[in-house]
Order: structure tokens, then sequence, then C-alpha cells
């Protein structure tokens, strides 16, 4: 899902399961599809950080030789339409039914798909990019790295994975998210964690970037660039 800051907070809650996080974390999307896509609709601005980001994973794709791209939680394809743009071959993939049915109507010329980012339909070594540009919050910080291994796994060597995520060491349970009563289960994420989770699964990092909490932002926001080594199996 896109990087707008997370909704208000509830106090934490009991244990939940994998299953139950799945399950809520599509319900809560699957509700508040039409007004999360209001709220991205105005993309990420020309100029800005995060826009400098998607360009230069963009140019370092088509770097390596291009290739198929996929965003993986891509929501209503706001940011798959951006890359589109920047000239990849770009496809979207989330969890939420009703954001690949919004994703299709906006972007009817690109590809969108319903499936959970932890257990992909690509072959191995299919893609030359990922992007999980704020949708890893949803993944427990002990499930972090099982998720990289499999976005290794369908990366072709010397394919770029580039993330985004709130920063911090927090899990945050909304009952109220986009204007809807919802069930959201979403953890702050230590930028540490995260590179040592992709440098487990076999990724080497090669950029990391942390911004102070801007505008409606309560966190600071991380980004990293990580990269699967070229040369290596597929």
């Amino acid at each position: 899902m896109r990087g707008q800051d997370l909704p208000p907070r509830c106090s934490s809650v009991g244990a939940v399961t994998e299953t139950e996080i799945v399950r809520d974390v599509r319900a809560a999307y699957d509700t508040a599809a039409e007004d999360y896509r209001t709220l991205v609709r105005g993309g990420i601005k020309l100029g800005t950080v995060y826009h400098a980001l998607l360009v230069d994973f963009a140019e370092r794709v088509v770097a390596g030789g291009g290739g198929p791209v996929a965003d993986v939680g891509c929501g209503p394809g706001v940011v798959t339409g951006m890359l589109a743009d920047l000239g990849l071959d770009v496809r979207g993939v989330d969890l939420s039914p009703r954001m690949i049915e919004l994703a299709r109507q906006d972007h009817p010329h690109l590809r969108f798909d319903v499936g959970p980012m932890a257990a992909l339909s690509y072959g191995d070594g299919e893609l030359a990019g990922v992007l999980a540009w704020w949708s890893i919050i949803h993944t427990p910080p002990e499930e972090q790295p099982a998720l990289f291994r499999e976005l290794h796994r369908v990366l072709a060597p010397g394919g770029h994975v580039l993330t985004g995520f709130h920063a911090g060491d927090e899990y945050v349970h909304s009952s109220h998210a986009y204007g809807h009563d919802v069930s959201l289960h979403a953890w702050l994420l230590s930028p540490d964690e995260v590179a040592r989770a992709a440098t487990s699964a076999g990724f080497d990092v090669l950029l990391r970037l942390t911004t102070a909490p801007e505008g409606r932002q309560k966190n600071p926001q991380a980004s990293l660039l990580f990269r699967k080594p070229p040369g290596g199996p597929g």
C-alpha cells in the first residue's frame, strides 16, 4: 500500500496469527479502497526525494537491461502508473481485490493481479525489479526475512528491490482508517532490521535513506535499495 502516514493508533492488541493479519489487512483495504484512492491520487510530487528514488530505481532497471518489474502491494496503482511513465515494463499485485479493481479501472493498459506479496506468482528469476513501497509495513518483523527470501527468489541476478516504510520499532493496530471502521495491523520497522532481513536473504544494500516526519507524518520515513548480486543463480 502507498506511503501516507499510518492511521490513528489504538492501543496494542494481543498476539494475532499470520492468517488473521492477512485477512484483516485484505478486508481493511477492500473496505477503504475508494477513499484510499482519493487520498493517494496526488501521487508523489516531482522534485521530492521520493520521486528521485523512483527515478533512480527505474534508471537502474533500464541500465541493467530492463525486464519486467513488479509493484508489490500496489494499492490502486498510482505508483505503478508512475513507473510505467518512467519506461518500465511494470505490473502490480495487491492483497485487496477491490484495490486491484480500481487499479485496472485507472490504468487499463497495465497488468494487475490479486495475490499476497509473501507468495508471488512469478517464476524464479523472472523479474528485473521489485518495488515494495510502504507495503512491507503489514508484515511482522519476524516474517521480514521470509518476505525478502521470496523477493530474492523472483528477481534475476543483478535485479533491484526498492522499499519504503515507516521507521521505528512499534506495533500499531488501527480500528478506524481512511474514514472506515476496520482492523488494520501495521509495524514501524527498524531500517537496521530491514537491512539485516534483506542481507540474510542474499541481497546487497546499495542505499539507505531516512527522512524526518513532514506534514501529516508522525514518524520518520525510510527507504532502502537492495540488489541481488549479479552472476549468481536466478
